[in-house]
């Protein structure tokens, strides 16, 4: 793999893939992630709760049931991080285009005092 934009010689990947995205790709993953991924990943959790909840009911008194349990538990905490971090991912996307034009324009505003002062402006 190359680090630079130029094709390798041997026609492999040359990492001449986009780095960027634009606002409506970044709208367009924030709204999969709200719309589908954390739906859908809590009504898998709460499937998962219910038949776990009856098999460790079925296995009463033995030691599966103690060990559902458990198993249970750390799935339910590994769901509850992954949506967390599913909200954070989120909230970035949804921001990151605003940021973007900030720091573009803060940038931009850096450099407009320079340009008040050169003999080339307003040519």
């Amino acid at each position: 793999m190359r680090l630079n934009s130029v094709p390798a010689a041997d026609g492999g990947d040359g990492g001449g893939g986009t780095f960027a995205s634009t606002p409506a790709q970044k709208r367009s993953a924030a709204n999969t992630i709200e719309t589908e991924l954390e739906p859908n990943s809590k009504k898998a959790t709460e499937h998962s709760d219910e038949s776990t909840n009856t098999a460790v009911k079925g296995f009463e008194g033995w030691d599966a049931a103690v060990g559902l349990k458990k198993v249970a538990d750390t799935w339910d905490q590994q769901v509850k991080v992954l949506r967390g971090r599913l909200g954070s991912e989120k909230g970035s996307l949804h921001g990151a285009s605003g940021r973007f034009v900030r720091n573009d324009l803060g940038t931009g505003d850096g450099f407009r005092p320079l340009g008040t002062r050169s003999k080339l402006n307003g040519l």
